[in-house]
């Protein structure tokens, strides 16, 4: 029986920049020197104009791939019949002089383990997606490669000519590279490898320590804590959907996006598990990049630049595409379209900040003429049609998730305003709240006693789950319970995984299940107090991630394979969130 497909890749990275090594130890995927840059190392899409960075042994082998408990340190053991070695790879990542030291490299050593082993060290970087071949030369301890869209220097203690030449030779030592920005690496090399490793295994088993970790599914919220915390460009405070581009949804299918930006409402998610984690800094810092998008509210788009460029115009690049799968796509359509619940989900992603007693003056450091004008935006645009969640590219709808976040932003703005005594925004927020309330109830079918996708009433949508997390549906009420099983009806999957949606849509029909709704099924199920089935579809997810718990986009209704970009921070938010509504439901069940 044919293997259902996996990504057989590692994230690694700092906060600065993202880098994936598949199981061969190949760099398989690194923008440079940020997450939305040309690729320096991209055979992920394309292995002949991609370049490569990568440790091929002579004799026939095998591997296995690890992280350094609860790190983004990733070690590949390599046994071979002539003898066995691991190759390490991290980002520099630790606190140093009250700062946090994320410099631009790529570490790399090359452990001797066993025998003599014979291998060859492959370092051939592209720039301007594979249209820039790299000028080199020598220096005493390291190569140059030039006439790439940035600089980029290899320093090393391996043999040069072995490099270039791509030459094989027996490995006798413990051989070390770095990978940096062009800039000399004048620092002792096998002592900065060293000190550098042991600081940033320690500061992440720090960061993971500062986490609150409910009692069940512990590594697997380990893991995707670390994923979520990997995709902030900290820089700007940016968090991104994910750090590749044009894996497809499903093969053939031409869904293959770009999602190397920060959505507003994929950073409501992420910043909502950030706080389930109990870590703050990651939302100060988002506060940040909103601040300086938000002087132009009225024409907030969905999805920004890591540096908060509005424009991210979308083209396709000459490139083979992941395994064959055209178009390779860069830049997203999506900022230029009309997603009108964006306006809630940053009033939600606010709201932790306006009402945490650790921040002082915070009514002055945020402004409440913010969510006032933000409520205003809404209540202007309510009876407006947008392009969805799914972000539709041939329609314009009143979409019922739309509106749930009007009323939910609605919902937080009256927080706001209740606890700052503000009467003004009190009496916006209520009215807001109303109108909202009243257009979600127009989505509701009597005919199949659920609420649909949109006002037209033709479709079902699993962003409908949201109407029960987000306690807008009391899970006391009947008519929750019969608005979640026509979804679970309409929606689940053979394998019991949920579809967005099953119309046919601009490229036509769907054929793999989208996890955060699944997440948001589970959420649902746990909200209604199915939690022994909720667990067991939370199991199911976990095991169709990869040899090393990363999660993918999507996956396939047919075999549960892995598809779309990786690992997806959306579903491994949706892990996060899932599991602590779960625990927290255990757990009042047990003290009640």
């Amino acid at each position: 029986m044919k293997k259902a497909h996996r990504y057989n890749l590692a994230l690694i990275g700092n906060c600065h920049f993202l880098a994936y090594v598949d199981d061969q130890s190949d760099l398989t995927w690194m923008c440079w020197p940020f997450f939305d840059s040309s690729f320096v190392f991209g055979s992920l899409i394309d292995r002949e104009k991609g370049g490569s960075f990568r440790i091929v042994p002579e004799a026939p082998h095998h591997t296995r791939q690890r992280y350094v408990e609860n790190t983004a340190v990733i070690v590949t053991s390599f046994f071979c019949e002539d003898g066995d070695f691991e190759v390490i790879d991290f980002a520099p990542r630790f606190p140093i002089h009250d700062r946090c030291h994320k410099p631009l490299q790529f570490f790399r050593k090359i452990r001797r383990v066993r025998g003599q082993p014979r291998l060859t060290v492959i370092c051939s970087p592209r720039g301007d997606y594979g249209e820039r071949m790299p000028e080199t030369s020598v220096g005493s301890n390291h190569i140059n490669f030039k006439n790439l869209h940035f600089p980029l220097r290899l320093t090393t203690n391996v043999a040069k000519t072995y490099i270039i030449e791509e030459r094989i030779f027996g490995l006798t030592e413990d051989l070390y590279m770095v990978i940096s920005g062009g800039d000399p690496f004048e620092a002792p090399l096998k002592e900065t490898f060293e000190e550098f490793y042991y600081k940033t295994i320690r500061h992440w088993r720090s960061w993971v320590k500062d986490s609150f970790i409910p009692t069940i599914f512990q590594k697997e919220m380990i893991r995707s804590a670390i994923t979520i915390k990997l995709h902030q460009f900290e820089d700007t405070g940016a968090i991104i959907a994910s750090g590749t581009t044009s894996l497809p949804e499903f093969p053939g299918s031409g869904r293959n996006w770009d999602y190397r930006y920060c959505w507003l409402r994929d950073s409501y998610f992420s910043l909502s598990a950030m706080n389930v984690l109990g870590h703050f800094e990651e939302a100060e810092r988002y506060l940040h990049f909103i601040n300086n998008i938000l002087y132009d509210i009225e024409n907030l788009q969905p999805v920004y630049r890591i540096n908060g460029e509005a424009q991210i115009p979308e083209r396709e690049l000459p490139l083979a595409g992941y395994e064959g799968n055209r178009p390779v796509r860069i830049g997203n359509a999506a900022y230029a379209q009309k997603q009108y619940d964006s306006f809630g989900q940053v009033i939600l992603s606010l709201l932790p900040l306006y009402m945490d007693e650790r921040i002082i003056h915070r009514e002055q450091l945020l402004g409440l003429v913010t969510v006032k004008t933000l409520l205003d935006e809404i209540e202007r645009r309510m009876d407006e049609p947008d392009a969805g969640i799914w972000e539709f590219r041939g329609r314009k709808e009143k979409h019922l998730e739309t509106y749930v976040f009007h009323w939910a932003g609605a919902k937080a703005g009256l927080k706001i305003a209740l606890h700052y005594g503000d009467a003004e925004l009190e009496l916006l927020a209520l009215r807001v709240l109303q109108v909202a309330e009243a257009n979600i109830e127009r989505c509701y079918s009597t005919e199949f006693e659920c609420y649909m996708s949109d006002q037209t009433l033709k479709s079902f949508d699993a962003s409908a789950f949201l109407l029960i997390i987000l306690n807008y549906l009391h899970p006391d009420d009947l008519r929750t319970h019969k608005h979640f099983q026509r979804l679970q009806k309409e929606l689940l999957s053979p394998e019991g995984m949920i579809y967005r949606y099953r119309v046919i849509d601009d490229f036509g029909e769907t054929h793999a299940t989208f996890l955060i709704c699944t997440y948001w099924y589970i959420e649902s199920l746990t909200c209604l107090g199915f939690l022994d089935e909720a667990e067991e579809v939370l199991k199911t997810i976990i095991n169709h991630g990869n040899h090393l718990g990363l999660l993918s986009e999507d996956l396939s209704s047919s075999d549960g394979a892995q598809w779309g970009n990786f690992p997806q921070t959306y579903s491994h938010v949706g892990l996060i969130n899932s599991v602590t509504r779960l625990a927290r439901k255990r757990d009042r069940l047990i003290f009640e």
